[in-house]
């Protein structure tokens, strides 16, 4: 004798092959959002945070020195770099000179293309150096200045050709 099988007895099957679908969808989502960025934009992220008050102060003391700093960042005619230039003046408006100007470059969103330099003097109070950029694009600009006892920082953000 043959059973006959009820009506709808596949519907749990298309219950379990939907749940199955959405399981796979969600994992691959997943396993693509981990490899692809790993949603770190700074390292020791909570350090740096604690911090917060110290960098408050450094402000502070940095804005009562009354220094102006003027940043340049110009492409070569030749394309194969740009000239990182910076002016350090006193409040009074005198070259500020005996600096050590260390600048880190940076992409916003990639930190693998990151890049040290050291600029050089090139006149009263004046900085320069050239850097080959590996891309074109939007770059960040953290430059300290360090000399007599006292460090002064400034940031830019600029477009590379």
């Amino acid at each position: 004798m043959t059973a006959d099988r009820r009506p709808g007895w596949w519907y749990p099957y298309i219950f379990v092959a939907v749940f199955g679908v959405v399981v796979a969808v969600n994992a691959t989502m997943a396993w693509l959002a981990g490899s692809t960025f790993p949603g770190l934009s700074a390292e020791r992220a909570y350090d740096k945070g604690l911090a917060y008050n110290q960098a408050l102060e450094a402000a502070r003391r940095q804005e009562a020195l009354g220094w102006s700093v003027m940043t340049m960042t110009d492409p070569i005619p030749n394309g194969s770099g740009i000239v990182i230039a910076q002016t350090y003046r006193d409040r009074d408006g005198h070259p500020i000179d005996g600096l050590q100007v260390r600048v880190h470059l940076s992409r916003p969103a990639v930190q693998n293309d990151d890049r040290n330099v050291v600029l050089s003097p090139s006149g009263p109070g004046d900085y320069a150096v050239i850097v080959v950029l590996p891309l074109p694009g939007l770059w960040d600009l953290q430059a300290v200045a360090e000399g007599g006892g006292v460090s002064y920082q400034s940031f830019r953000r600029f477009v590379a050709p």
